[in-house]
């Protein structure tokens, strides 16, 4: 299996903070399903997860060599941890068609959060080449 795209993300949890309470434009209907919002649920950690949960979105996304906009959107990346295991990477819309061209047929996907801060790192798998032409 061949490392297609790697894609790495930092959020600042404050920062998502105010993002999300802005009125102006509400960050979580943009960028969250629901089945994302009921897994994460309203501990006093929510906003610290969701931070997790974007960056992880952003990884994934620059693997994908996208970004956001362009046919995909951030609700196109599902982001879905079962208790005691690794979080794994779903794709809808235009992400999967992304992916789907490029021959990913697996992700790898870490998320961590340390001093006020949440990072993810996401690498795209497949059979076929590297993104480097290798």
């Amino acid at each position: 299996m061949n490392v297609i795209g790697h894609g790495i993300d930092v959020v600042e949890v404050a920062e998502l903070r105010r993002w999300i309470e802005d009125p102006r434009d509400p960050l979580i209907p943009r960028c969250f399903v629901s089945a994302e919002l009921e897994e994460i649920g309203d501990a006093t950690d929510r906003v610290e997860r969701l931070a997790g949960r974007f960056a992880a979105k952003e990884a994934v996304l620059k693997a994908l060599g996208t970004g956001f906009g362009a046919g995909v959107a951030f609700t196109d990346v599902v982001i879905h941890r079962t208790a005691g295991a690794a979080p794994n990477v779903r794709l809808t819309g235009g992400a999967a068609k992304a992916a789907a061209a490029l021959g990913v047929t697996a992700w790898l996907l870490s998320i961590s959060h340390a001093g006020g801060m949440a990072m993810a790192s996401a690498l795209a798998l497949g059979s076929g080449a590297q993104a480097d032409g290798s």
